[in-house]
């Protein structure tokens, strides 16, 4: 990432909205966003896939029915406004013949999550990667989050969050994935 480069573009814009980029309290804030970028954006430079290449061949007892990890804390900042979105991301996958150790999976929610994205895009991703890397049967992820420019600006909908789904495979089957849901605690209209 070009750090000087950033804090250039970020002095033009304080002085764009009429500001005094060398005022106490603002002179250090160019060094202050590329740092923040350098983090918000570091998953451009990984590989989510590498995550899940040392996945553990199970035994003979098989792989289970489905590995589910609830919960896992994302941000990510929005392409369209470059403002965070923050949430929550729950993952289900049904293996094949290979598991992956369980703090792999919210790496790799972090490692996609650290690139300008869209949160529908994001969900799409994360399945993708798990499906391919994991070569499980199926997948669900649910993604959970608030996003700046709705609660921040414009209609300022500060409560408002956003769902979204991606399935793939077995737990695309409407019952299969009802199942799951019931484990997240999403049941449906029913359950809210």
């Amino acid at each position: 990432m070009d750090s000087e480069r950033i804090q250039r573009a970020v002095t033009e814009l304080l002085l764009a909205i009429g500001e005094d980029p060398s005022r106490p309290g603002l002179a250090r804030t160019p060094e202050r966003v590329a740092e923040a970028y350098e983090e918000f954006f570091g998953g451009l430079q990984e590989d989510p896939l590498a995550l899940l290449a040392d996945a553990i061949p199970v035994g003979a007892d098989g792989p289970g029915e489905a590995v589910v990890v609830r919960d896992i804390s994302f941000r990510s900042i929005c392409e369209h406004h470059l403002l965070p979105f923050l949430g929550v991301a729950h993952i289900a996958y049904l293996p094949s013949d290979r598991i992956v150790g369980l703090g792999r999976l919210p790496r790799v929610v972090d490692t996609l999550a650290s690139r300008p994205q869209l949160q529908e895009r994001l969900t799409e991703e994360i399945a993708n990667t798990l499906e391919r890397g994991l070569d499980a049967r199926g997948v669900l992820v649910v993604l959970d989050a608030v996003h700046g420019c709705v609660s921040a600006r414009g209609s300022r909908q500060e409560a408002a969050s956003t769902l979204t789904l991606a399935s793939r495979g077995e737990l695309s089957d409407p019952v299969r994935r009802a199942e799951i849901m019931a484990l997240l605690g999403r049941g449906g209209p029913a359950h809210d």
